[in-house]
């Protein structure tokens, strides 16, 4: 039982995170074969793979979310700074490296969203139904809203600068702290 003023503002962090988890994996899901073209000079399908494999570990990460946020507290789990220092190095690793820090950005910040949705019903427990439409509506209209802001970027400066920007998304992480216990 928290006051209105505290899950209101638990609230606009979770919405925050959401913005800028989203945000960052619309970079990536739109521009990473671009950017693995344009810096690696790779093909088309090894740039489409390495895509993949990013794909690939956001879902695992979705699936891993939930138990491991029942296990170690769904706030440890949301804290999406933990992405922070592999989004910031990608844009300046090598082709190997960049691919193996896109697995382990997608594994990371996507295993926050469940834990997100969970930590959102604990503190509105009447109203489950109006929470998973409020973060799945906003995951979907945020992903749209990046891909058009980051095409828009992109446009007016380079493939390689977007991704230089996206890497600071995950710090927004840093406001987790300012999330209420929730859990006993």
């Amino acid at each position: 039982e928290l006051p209105r003023r505290k899950i209101r503002r638990a609230l606009l962090i979770l919405t925050v995170l959401v913005f800028s988890k989203y945000f960052y994996i619309a970079c990536m899901t739109n521009y990473f074969t671009f950017f693995l073209m344009d810096k690696f000079a790779f093909s088309v399908q090894d740039a489409q793979y390495s895509l993949f494999a990013f794909l690939a570990a956001s879902a695992a990460g979705t699936v891993i979310g939930g138990p491991l946020g029942d296990r170690i507290g769904r706030k440890y789990v949301i804290w999406i700074l933990g992405a922070a220092p592999f989004a910031l190095m990608l844009p300046y690793a090598g082709s190997g490296g960049a691919v193996v820090l896109a697995i382990l950005v997608g594994l990371i910040i996507s295993s926050a969203f469940s834990a997100i949705v969970v930590y959102a019903t604990d503190l509105m427990p009447g109203r489950v139904g109006m929470i998973a439409g409020l973060f799945f509506g906003l995951m979907f209209g945020l992903g749209g809203l990046g891909s058009a802001f980051f095409g828009w970027l992109a446009d007016r400066t380079s493939i390689e600068f977007i991704f230089r920007v996206s890497a600071l998304l995950p710090l927004m992480g840093i406001i987790t702290g300012f999330l209420p216990d929730v859990e006993r």
